[in-house]
């Protein structure tokens, strides 16, 4: 049972070998070599990874998070506090709070940067594991073909197997029927 990548595409992709992609051959290779082909893409996109990468990763992460929010709703609250009960006593940013909104803006002008850097990421991240996802589910699809097949071979071969022993069965019994005239007749 020598089957090459051109028979499997063939057979199972309906499709010449030359019209493959190097995923699909990758696949085809794993199920005639009867090798896994998941991976943990997680830990691939890590390996790659620079400083700027984590640190915008990490931004992001705590920059949408719920303790964020809260601290910053805090952070606010005690400023504003803070400004107006000092009012009465040279308070550092007073009334309108310019410098607080200078900081707001500052801190939305870097933030959001690196938030896009971080869903670009992601996205790119969401790629690879779709990629991923579709590799894993096409040996999936070869796998479960090849066991049909399998599957429809030994019903064929048990289907001929009982016609033989249909055959035989049935020479046995006329000839059983042809002996017994020739018994009742003696």
């Amino acid at each position: 049972m020598n089957k090459t990548i051109d028979d499997l595409a063939n057979r199972w992709l309906k499709r010449r070998p030359d019209g493959l992609s190097q995923l699909e051959n990758r696949v085809l290779q794993s199920t005639l070599e009867r090798t896994t082909i998941s991976r943990d893409t997680n830990k691939a996109v890590a390996f790659h990874q620079t400083f700027g990468d984590r640190l915008a990763d990490t931004i992001a992460r705590v920059g949408g998070s719920w303790s964020f929010i809260l601290t910053f709703i805090a952070f606010l609250v005690l400023w504003t506090s803070g400004n107006v009960w000092l009012l009465s006593r040279d308070a550092f940013d007073p009334y309108p709070f310019i410098f607080l909104n200078l900081v707001l803006s500052m801190v939305a002008a870097l933030q959001a940067p690196v938030i896009m850097m971080a869903q670009n990421r992601q996205t790119e991240r969401d790629r690879i594991d779709a990629a991923h996802d579709y590799e894993v589910n096409l040996k999936a699809e070869i796998e479960i073909m090849a066991l049909h097949e399998k599957l429809d071979e030994l019903r064929h071969g048990q289907i001929i197997g009982m016609r033989d022993e249909i055959v035989r069965l049935a020479a046995l019994v006329e000839k059983l029927d042809r002996r017994l005239p020739e018994q009742q007749s003696s």
